[in-house]
C-alpha cells in the first residue's frame, strides 16, 4: 500500500492568525472596496457632544451603521425616517469589532427632504450676507474665460459655437469635472480651486445641462455656494434650464438661463466693439474740431498791441510798488531804465549771503591790521627812536654826539642824549659800549617837562 505524499486533511487545516492581524486584514479588504454611494432609510440617529452623528442606514433586507463627522453633519439633513444617499468608505472598528460606513456626504433622496435641506442652507447663507449681495461687474474684455462643465459634449459645444460667432479664437479654458451624483460636491469645489490658479482667468462660467432635482442638488450645497461666493473673479451661473434654480444662482454674480446665454454675456462682440470704438472716435474728433475752432476765434480776437501795452503797464506798476521807480517817458526809455536798474543789482548772490561773507572779510582784515600795528610791535620789545622834533631815526649817521633823542616804548618814552655814534664797519675803535646818559624819566614825566 502506497501512502499519499500530502494529507488532504492538512490542506483543510485553519490558518493560525492573531486577532490584531485579522483586524488588519479585514481593514485592508474593506479598503479595497473603495468609495460607495448607498441609499437607505435613516434609523435612530444620535448626535454626540462633538457634533458627530451616528445612525443606522437600512432597507427591507439589510442595514449598516453610518458614522458622520461633525463638519459633514452640520451641512446635511439627517432625519429619522427619511431616505438619504450616503457617500463614503467602509471602515473597520477594532475596538468594537464592527464594520461601519464612514460618510463623506449625506444627501436626501425625497423631493420634500431635498427642499427642506435647500431651505436650511439658504437660511444660513442669507444670515451671512452671501445671498442678495451686489454682484461684481463682468470684465468687458477678459484675458481668459474659465468654464466649469461636465464631460458631456453638448454644453461645451454650445459655448464654443457662441464663441465662433461672436469672437472667433477667443481664449477659453474648459475645466471638466463631475457635476452630478455622488462625490459631485467635492469635485466641483476642487475644479473651482483649479480655475482660480489658471493664469489670466478673469471670469468663470458654471455650465451644466438640465436634469432632475437629485442631479442638480450638488449645486445647492453649502460647499459649492461658498466656493462661488469666495471665488477671486466674477462667477456666472448657468445650471440646468431656465426653470431650474439651484441655490448657486442666488450666490453667483450673474445668473443666466442657459450656458449659451452665459457665453453671450461674457464673450465680447467684435462687431459691437468696433462700432463703439468708431462712435467714440467720432465724438472725440468732433470735440477736438470744436475746441480748435473756438481757440482760433479767441486768438483772432486778441489785440496784440493792446495786450503788450497792458502787460508793460502791469509790470511797471509792480516794479514801482517794489521801490524800483521807472521813468514814465517813452516805453523804450522805461525798458532801458529797467535794464540798468536790474543790472545794478546782484541777483545771482543772495543779500544775506553777501553780507555774511563781507562780515567775515572785515573781521579777518581787522585781525590782520591789529597784528601789523606799531603798538603790537612795541609790545613785543621793540622801540621807536626819534629826534626831539619828532623825526624817526633809521640810521646811526642821522644823529650826532650830544644830540637829544626820544625812545618810544610800548608804555611811556625815554629822553636820552647821544654819547657816542657807532657806524657799521667803523672798526674796533668805535665798538666800545656807549654810555648813554638817560634822563631816567618815564613818558609821563617827560611830557610834563
Amino acid at each position: 500500500m502506497t501512502l499519499p505524499l500530502f494529507d488532504d486533511r492538512d490542506s483543510r487545516a485553519p490558518r493560525q492568525v492573531t486577532l490584531v492581524r485579522l483586524s488588519g486584514e479585514i481593514a485592508r479588504s474593506l479598503g479595497g472596496i473603495g468609495r460607495l454611494a448607498v441609499e437607505g432609510e435613516v434609523y435612530r440617529p444620535t448626535t454626540t457632544r462633538g457634533g458627530w452623528v451616528f445612525f443606522t442606514l437600512r432597507d427591507r433586507a439589510a442595514q449598516i451603521e453610518v458614522k458622520v463627522p461633525g463638519g459633514t453633519a452640520r451641512r446635511s439633513r439627517i432625519v429619522a425616517g427619511e431616505r438619504v444617499s450616503v457617500v463614503g468608505n467602509l471602515q473597520w472598528a477594532n475596538d468594537r469589532g464592527q464594520v461601519h460606513l464612514g460618510a463623506e456626504e449625506v444627501s436626501p433622496v425625497g423631493a420634500g427632504a431635498m427642499a427642506q435641506l435647500i431651505a436650511r442652507t439658504r437660511e444660513r447663507l442669507s444670515a451671512e450676507g452671501l445671498i442678495g449681495r451686489a454682484g461684481r461687474p463682468l470684465p468687458a474684455l477678459p484675458a481668459v474665460i474659465g468654464v466649469l462643465c461636465g464631460s458631456e459634449a453638448a454644453v461645451r459645444r454650445d459655448i464654443e459655437s457662441v464663441a465662433a460667432v461672436r469672437c472667433p479664437g477667443y481664449p477659453i479654458h474648459f475645466e471638466e469635472t463631475t457635476v452630478s451624483g455622488p462625490g459631485a460636491i467635492g469635485s466641483i469645489v476642487e475644479a473651482m480651486q483649479r480655475l482660480a490658479l489658471v493664469p489670466g482667468v478673469e471670469v468663470v462660467v458654471l455650465a451644466r445641462g438640465g436634469g432632475d432635482a437629485p442631479s442638480l442638488l450638488p449645486w445647492s450645497s453649502e460647499e459649492v455656494c461658498r466656493a462661488v461666493a469666495c471665488h477671486p473673479v466674477p462667477v456666472v451661473s448657468a445650471i440646468g434650464h431656465d426653470g431650474d434654480r439651484p441655490l448657486c444662482d442666488e450666490v453667483a454674480d450673474l445668473r443666466c438661463g442657459t450656458p449659451s446665454l452665459a457665453a453671450t454675456a461674457v464673450l465680447p462682440d467684435l462687431a459691437g466693439l468696433a462700432g463703439r470704438v468708431d462712435a467714440a472716435l467720432g465724438v472725440a474728433a468732433a470735440a477736438f474740431e470744436g475746441r480748435l475752432a473756438s481757440a482760433g476765434r479767441r486768438a483772432a480776437a486778441v489785440d496784440v498791441d493792446r495786450a503788450l501795452s497792458e502787460g508793460m503797464g502791469r509790470a511797471t506798476r509792480r516794479l514801482e510798488r517794489s521801490g524800483l521807480v521807472l521813468s514814465t517817458r517813452h516805453p523804450g526809455h522805461r525798458v532801458a531804465s529797467a535794464r540798468s536798474l536790474l543790472a545794478s543789482l546782484d541777483w545771482s548772490r543772495p543779500v544775506w549771503a553777501a553780507l555774511g561773507r563781507a562780515e567775515g572779510l572785515l573781521v579777518a582784515d581787522g585781525r590782520h591790521l591789529h597784528t601789523l600795528s606799531p603798538q603790537r610791535t612795541l609790545e613785543r620789545g621793540y622801540a621807536v627812536v626819534s629826534t626831539a622834533s619828532g623825526g624817526v631815526i633809521r640810521r646811526a649817521s642821522e644823529v650826532a654826539v650830544g644830540q637829544d633823542i626820544v625812545v618810544q616804548l610800548a608804555q611811556g618814552r625815554i629822553l636820552a642824549q647821544v654819547a657816542r655814534v657807532q657806524l657799521d664797519g667803523a672798526g674796533d675803535a668805535l665798538a666800545a659800549a656807549g654810555n648813554t646818559r638817560a634822563a631816567g624819566r618815564d613818558a609821563g614825566d617827560t611830557e610834563g617837562r
